[in-house]
């Protein structure tokens, strides 16, 4: 069985700053558009970077990186079971 990808930070402030970062190149980058027209998006793949493509990729960042430690899964016998 192969391991599902990790989308988790090292630690629960440093992703919350790539989700501040992120978001906030996203929304900067058309929020910005009138005053610094297509300049403003520059933004755009500073935005996409920092959320590891997607937003709701760095979601499941956040969740995993909350539940890391905390929860464990094992398989036994063709059951999977999540742990404390």
């Amino acid at each position: 069985m192969t391991e599902s990808p990790s989308f988790a930070s090292a630690s629960l402030p440093r992703h919350l700053l790539r989700g501040a970062v992120g978001f906030g190149g996203l929304a900067g980058s058309f929020a910005l558009l009138p005053v610094f027209g297509p300049v403003s998006l520059l933004l755009l793949p500073v935005g996409v970077l920092a959320l590891r493509g997607c937003p709701m990729c760095w979601t499941i960042g956040l969740i995993q990186t909350i539940s890391r430690g905390r929860l464990r899964r094992s398989c036994e016998d063709g059951q999977c079971r999540l742990a404390r």
